[in-house]
């Protein structure tokens, strides 16, 4: 499960090579997945500053021993990291100014994405929309290695700095469960805006119509009520957020049905948070009929596998699901970028060491592990937003990655009993696996001469049955 011991020769290479300066979040792998390398694209990133107005005000709420007439409300501030296809040959600051979990270091990260670039003339063929959710806390850079890889391929990827929750800000849980959702919606209206705004540098750029969204942990969690997966009635009136407002995402309530995006088309999700304390049931997750991609670790403490998100994947029974499974991974498999050097120390108000944030106990290569959610999410989201059928190849794999057959012809092309991944190097799928579950389908109703011969035999039935016991 890529454990690595560099050599001497080994360490010289990493010297040498500009892949390795100091916090960078794109790196590849030498034996990295097909789709996980860059795109023929340049990427620029720009930062964007929302206001969504008049929202409820949780935090004040909290404090107030009995629910008022009228909740207070608060215009509330989203920033947004947006990362987008450039002009071709474009030039600049390639790094990144970004906070780490200690919520107080500042850090540089190193990419491709040029900030502020002009972006790539538009056309008739606008870019899909991905929006990026993050963990509690969090911030917009915490899966950037992510956002500028899926940008160079042809989406832009809006990355929101949810308010309450991110490393500077953490505050209130209750805020981050009711809020998740609302941000994620608002900010594909507000890219379509931006879209539709003649004056804007974006216009016609952005296909808003047809999003993707892509939450980490809390992020997932809300990605999953964005869905259309509706939280149960004890969970909206347990408490978990002040005053019942956490209500508005219950199964079947009015808000949670206007809250679904039919714009959003898929929903990619890395560890989704609240399973394992039932925050869905059958009929929640019902409400899902958008295709969905689960990935995380089988080890994961934090949001759980088997009780967590396993059985939400197993619980959405009407839309196409895949989940990638890391073995023995942790609840940081796959969504963080590498950790920042300056993350390597003890932090006592902490109480463990900054890095262990980012870094997974087993899944110790992580520029490889995150490749490997590069290329599937690559995969997943050209199906899905953009139908490219051929990149689904991709995804149609054997369960477990170990019991794949690597075969070769003499002149080196794959033999007919050839059966490992499609787009991994020989041995490099061990540790994975790959499972997919249909929708269930509905019953087929029979027709009404069709229940009258059925209840005919059923009373015949009965009547045998009843003859039988008088005998005996």
């Amino acid at each position: 499960m890529r454990i690595l011991i560099p050599t001497a020769a080994t360490l010289a290479l990493i010297v040498s090579t500009p892949l390795t300066a100091q916090n960078r979040i794109d790196g590849q792998s030498p034996d990295a997945p097909a789709l996980s390398g860059y795109g023929n694209l340049a990427v620029g990133v720009r930062q964007i500053d929302l206001i969504n107005p008049d929202q409820v005000d949780i935090l004040t709420l909290g404090g107030l021993a009995e629910k008022p007439d009228i909740l207070p409300t608060y215009d509330r501030p989203l920033t947004v990291e947006m990362w987008y296809p450039a002009a071709p040959g474009s030039t600049g600051d390639t790094s990144l100014q970004a906070y780490i979990r200690d919520g107080t270091t500042k850090v540089t990260l190193e990419g491709r994405a040029v900030r502020d670039a002009v972006p790539v003339a538009t056309s008739d063929d606008p870019f899909p929309l991905v929006v990026m959710s993050h963990g509690y806390p969090g911030n917009r850079f915490l899966m950037s290695h992510l956002a500028e890889n899926i940008a160079s391929k042809g989406y832009v990827v809006a990355s929101i700095d949810h308010t309450d929750s991110t490393y500077r800000d953490q505050a209130a849980f209750g805020s981050t469960l009711v809020n998740r959702s609302l941000d994620q919606v608002f900010v594909v209206e507000q890219m379509a805006q931006l879209n539709a705004d003649s004056g804007s540098d974006f216009a016609g750029l952005i296909d808003a119509d047809n999003t993707g969204l892509l939450g980490y942990s809390m992020g997932g969690y809300g990605a999953v009520i964005t869905s259309g997966g509706g939280v149960t009635e004890g969970i909206a009136n347990a408490g978990f957020a002040p005053h019942g407002t956490l209500g508005i995402h219950q199964a079947g309530s009015p808000e949670h049905k206007a809250l679904v995006d039919p714009r959003i088309k898929t929903t990619v999700a890395i560890a989704p948070w609240g399973q394992q304390f039932g925050v869905w049931d059958e009929e929640g997750l019902a409400g899902i009929d958008i295709p969905m991609l689960l990935i995380g670790g089988s080890n994961d403490t934090v949001s759980q596998y088997e009780t967590g998100f396993r059985k939400i994947w197993e619980g959405i029974a009407n839309a196409e699901r895949a989940l990638l499974t890391f073995e023995q991974g942790s609840h940081n498999t796959a969504a963080p970028i590498p950790a920042p050097e300056e993350s390597f120390y003890f932090n006592a108000g902490l109480d463990f060491n900054v890095s262990e944030h980012y870094t997974d106990p087993v899944w110790t290569d992580h520029v490889f592990m995150n490749n490997v959610a590069q290329h599937f999410i690559t995969a997943w989201l050209d199906t899905e937003l953009k139908g490219d059928l051929e990149q689904s190849a991709f995804l149609n794999l054997l369960p477990i990655g170990s019991e794949g057959i690597w075969s070769l012809e003499s002149d080196g092309t794959f033999a007919l009993d050839h059966s490992y991944w499609a787009g991994f190097q020989k041995g490099t799928a061990a540790g994975l696996r790959y499972e997919v579950l249909s929708p269930t389908p509905a019953p087929v109703p029979l027709p009404a001469s069709a229940w009258m011969l059925a209840m005919a035999f059923c009373g015949l039935g009965i009547m045998r049955h009843r003859a039988r016991r008088k005998i005996t």
